[in-house]
């Protein structure tokens, strides 16, 4: 790319939220516009108009990425939005370059200068080209926006807004020059992902006061965005809005919050005025309304939510309510945290991309969604973090936390279970739904990094115990303050996901044809395996005895037959000895119901499932939740929020068990990477009388229905046409099936579990 933009900041602080303009005149004898093309970056998150009108619907451009290394542009198409004399005009916000990032209070931590970039190409019909791009001749001056930060919210004053700045002809008072930045253009790439935008609005579902008085309304959905507003007062009038997930004795529950103050504050023009705060976004169900002029009616706010423009390619539905809801809870958690980077939380004082949370979620996403080029993207900021680290894969990425204090509870930064794996986890993950070699050959390099930085932490025994590990993270049984304070011995923890991590590596340098590394890291696998077994297992048993580690030894094929055997009907035995309540954390909770399903236990996988006494999956959904809790008990039973100082109530993590349920009691899986073949396998149970799964693969869609009738199940399926697929059911042979109009009418062999 031929780039003659520079990178340019305001003249003035303006509030950290500059507009910047430049009126330009199309160059005259070369015919008509063919085509414009307007490329658009920024040292934090710009928005742009040509002409008065917006150039996208796109938000938040141009994300999150390792700025220290990679700065992503959009590119938009403006032909039509092109005249012979026009604006380009740009407002620059604070984003996650020059906000608040993190839970120690700082912020520009990736450098003190907000700056924009564009580059606005014209092609004539003589096939002449014109380029106005960022430069010394450019304008800056003020804006309405007071205030930006994506944690404390947005300021924006109705009586400083002005139009006519996108226009031809404005001379505005206060303006003043740009000052260009030093900016290396080798950063810039371009997008592989989609933009953020806004995808769903939600009307009020109640207006109340609450017993201090305050005006609380209530949106019936925990969701990530703002509130549009639609108000008519006095001018000088300031309207304040507090936006929370939760109640608490009938108020704002804002605790869980920490520092992010998560406030937007309106002040009016005297006229009808319209608010987006498009600088800022919220996780909020609720929100506390001060100084609203005269009386507040449902229809003057609306709940805008916002994410990355993803396409849904995955439904799932059954005759549980209840089952179905916590469903609809994983979809909005997903969409809520896939806001431009997969982050573990979207509303207190961190909303960070923690790598444990998407190791753990990836295969139930990429159902769900089309998410190929999002956690693509991710990965190549993971690739670049981890190779200036020295083959070390943070606990964030991007990795903003390098820049903070480390946490003395940390340990020395290294390699970490679950969350480091998640450059090798994630990648698989990919290549399973969408059959594309590309992230594959494209990330083996990291995923041989981190399978050889982890090998180089194993301690002399051949077991990996030696650094710190989060290990079975919130594991239900430890203590609010400690969520490390785990049952599974983090050694059992860590060594089986090396293991894992290096026998998917072995896999995917087979998918490549790289014969030498192919032998390297099945040769380290049959290692760990090894090392495993001597040191952690005795007659079956697994140390430390618990769910988790049963759950990760059988389904990452760790244990010989017997002692498969063995700790399958252990975990089972567990299971029933917490009374089908959860007794896994973060590692154990993505697996357990597929070890027990492997092992012969699906009622009780089913029991599990369906329990609703907490900890359990649907605890939350009978305590009214709309999306997955961080926490088991997020909110305690008696209504009170969890006293811990880490409490959220969107963080996906925990609602991977949806993988389990899409394949597994929906009955969708791929037998080869990206469906090329497809196994047809529901396994009814937990008293469900039916189930319908649908997923647009990319060879097209595939759909699974099924319902008990009496005795039997009567089951009717649809594959791609020249997609081969193979049907497996309760006590019956695999059979080869194809095409649309798939029927079975079986039997029962056993009597379906209840799980109630």
């Amino acid at each position: 790319m031929n780039w003659q933009a520079r990178m340019i900041a305001a003249g003035e602080d303006f509030d950290r939220a500059p507009l910047l303009r430049r009126e330009f005149t199309l160059d005259a004898g070369h015919g008509a516009v063919a085509r414009a093309t307007l490329r658009l970056t920024a040292q934090g998150v710009v928005e742009a108009w040509l002409n008065g009108r917006p150039v996208s619907e796109e938000l938040l451009t141009p994300g999150w990425s390792a700025y220290e290394w990679r700065l992503r542009y959009a590119e938009h198409d403006v032909t039509e939005l092109v005249e012979g004399t026009s604006v380009l005009g740009i407002h620059l916000g604070k984003g996650w370059f020059g906000g608040r990032l993190g839970w120690t209070g700082g912020d520009s931590w990736y450098g003190p200068d907000l700056g924009a970039f564009a580059q606005l190409e014209i092609e004539f019909e003589d096939g002449t080209t014109q380029v106005v791009a960022t430069d010394e001749e450019w304008t800056s001056g003020p804006s309405a926006v007071l205030q930006n930060d994506l944690y404390d919210g947005q300021t924006i004053d109705a009586r400083r807004r002005d139009e006519s700045w996108k226009r031809p002809g404005f001379a505005g008072e206060g303006w003043t020059g740009v000052r260009v930045l030093d900016f290396d253009t080798a950063k810039l790439q371009p997008y592989i992902g989609p933009g953020v935008k806004r995808w769903a609005s939600l009307p009020v579902q109640e207006i109340t006061t609450s017993p201090s008085g305050k005006t609380l309304v209530d949106f019936g959905q925990n969701l990530v965005g703002w509130i549009k507003v639609r108000v008519q007062g006095p001018a000088g009038t300031e309207v304040v809005i507090r936006h929370a997930e939760v109640l608490e004795h009938g108020e704002l529950g804002t605790r869980p919050l920490r520092t992010a103050k998560a406030t937007d504050r309106y002040i009016l023009s005297g006229g009808a005025d319209e608010f987006e705060p498009t600088f800022t976004f919220h996780g909020f169900r609720y929100a506390e309304i001060e100084g609203w002029p005269g009386e507040l009616k449902p229809e003057d706010l609306t709940a805008v939510a916002i994410g990355s423009d993803l396409r849904r390619i995955g439904e799932f539905r059954t005759s549980d309510p209840l089952l179905n809801q916590f469903h609809e809870n994983v979809v909005w958690g997903m969409r809520g945290n896939f806001v431009d980077v997969p982050t573990d939380c979207p509303q207190r004082d961190e909303r960070l991309g923690w790598t444990g949370d998407i190791a753990a979620f990836a295969p139930t996403a990429a159902f769900l969604y089309d998410v190929d080029g999002f956690l693509s993207s991710w990965l190549v900021d993971l690739d670049l973090e981890q190779r200036h680290n020295d083959g070390i894969v943070g606990f964030v990425i991007p990795d903003v936390l390098k820049y903070m204090p480390h946490p003395a509870d940390f340990g020395k930064p290294d390699s970490t279970a679950v969350w480091s794996d998640a450059a090798v986890w994630v990648p698989w993950d990919l290549y399973q739904a969408y059959g594309d070699t590309e992230v594959l050959a494209r990330q083996f390099d990291s995923m041989a990094l981190h399978v050889r930085r982890v090998k180089s932490l194993l301690s002399p025994s051949g077991v990996w115990d030696g650094n710190f590990q989060f290990g079975d993270w919130l594991d239900p049984d430890a203590p609010p303050e400690d969520p490390a304070k785990a049952k599974a011995d983090k050694g059992v923890v860590a060594t089986a996901c090396a293991y894992w991590s290096a026998k998917i590596l072995a896999d995917t340098a087979a998918v490549l044809g790289r014969a030498e590394e192919r032998a390297e890291f099945e040769a380290h696998a049959a290692d760990l395996r090894e090392a495993f077994n001597r040191e952690y297992v005795r007659d079956g048993v697994v140390t430390s005895d618990c769910t988790t580690v049963y759950s990760l030894a059988i389904v990452f094929g760790l244990l010989d037959p017997a002692d498969e055997e063995f700790a399958g009907n252990r975990l089972a035995e567990l299971a029933a000895e917490a009374g089908y309540r959860i007794s896994t954390g973060f590692a154990g909770t993505p697996f357990i119901a597929d070890a027990l399903s492997q092992t012969g236990h699906t009622d009780v996988a089913y029991r599990l499932l369906l329990e609703k006494e907490c900890p359990s999956w649907l605890y939350p959904v009978t305590m009214g939740a709309t999306t997955v809790w961080e926490r088991w008990d997020s909110m305690l039973p008696d209504g009170t929020i969890n006293p811990g100082q880490m409490t959220s109530f969107n963080h996906y993590a925990l609602g991977a068990v949806a993988d389990w349920m899409h394949r597994v009691v929906g009955g969708i899986a791929p037998l080869e990477p990206g469906y090329a073949k497809v196994l047809i396998a529901p396994q009814p149970g937990g008293g469900l009388t039916e189930a319908e799964t649908s997923l647009e693969t990319p060879h097209g869609p595939v759909s699974v229905r099924w319902r008990l009738e009496g005795d039997t199940v009567a089951l009717e399926a649809d594959l791609p046409d020249g997609i081969p697929g193979v049907l497996r059911l309760p006590g019956q042979e695999d059979r080869a099936v194809e095409g649309q109009g798939i029927t079975a009418t079986v039997a029962l062999p056993v009597p379906l579990a209840v799980g109630r």
